[in-house]
C-alpha cells in the first residue's frame, strides 16, 4: 500500500517531539525575547516548532550538543521573526538595521562562548548543558552533582560571565 506524500514515519515524530521535548527551555527563553505577552509567546514557540519541522531533514544532520542547540536558536529566532513581521500592526523593522541587529547578536554569541571557555572544567561544562537546554536535574545527573549544587553553581557562574561581558 503506497503511503501518502506527508506521511512520517511514528520513529521520526517521536525522535522529533524528543527534540521539542529536550529544547523547550531553549525555545521557551527564545520566543520570551520578541514578547512578553503569554499568548504571543506560545503562538512563537508554535512557529518555531512548525519552522523546525519544515527542516528536520537538515536538524538530524546537525550533531548534537552545542551545535544543535545554536542551530535551533537560529532556525527559531528566523522562524520568531518571520511571523512576527506576518503580525497585523507588526512595523517592520529597517533592512540595514535588521542587518546590523543580526551581526551584533552573532557577535555577542561569539564572545559568550569565549568567555565560557575561559571558565574552565567543570564550569564551562555546567554553563554550555543549560545552554544547551538541559534542565538542572539532567545536568545533576551528567555532572555527578547534586541538584543544589549545580543551582548554586549555574547562579555564580551567570553572576561571572554578566561582569565579564560588560
Amino acid at each position: 500500500m503506497k503511503q501518502p506524500d506527508d506521511y512520517t514515519p511514528p520513529d521520526e515524530s517521536r525522535a522529533f517531539e524528543a527534540v521539542l521535548s529536550r529544547y523547550k527551555g531553549l525555545l521557551f527563553r527564545l520566543s520570551s525575547r520578541f514578547s512578553s505577552r503569554e499568548a504571543t509567546v506560545e503562538d512563537l514557540m508554535q512557529e518555531i516548532a512548525l519552522a523546525l519541522w519544515n527542516q528536520r531533514e537538515k536538524l538530524w544532520q546537525v550533531p548534537d550538543g552545542v551545535q544543535r542547540a545554536a542551530w535551533i536558536w537560529r532556525v527559531g529566532r528566523n522562524a520568531a521573526i518571520d511571523c512576527l513581521r506576518r503580525t497585523p500592526g507588526h512595523v517592520p523593522i529597517e533592512t540595514g538595521v535588521e542587518e546590523t541587529l543580526l551581526e551584533e547578536d552573532t557577535s555577542l554569541s561569539d564572545s559568550l562562548h569565549e568567555q565560557i571557555a575561559t571558565l574552565g572544567e567543570p564550569d564551562s561544562s555546567l554553563v554550555r548543558l543549560q545552554l544547551q537546554g538541559y534542565s538542572y536535574e539532567e545536568i545533576a545527573a551528567q555532572m555527578q552533582m547534586s541538584v543544589k549544587n549545580v543551582s548554586v553553581r549555574l547562579v555564580r557562574l551567570k553572576e561571572k560571565l554578566r561582569k565579564l561581558m560588560t
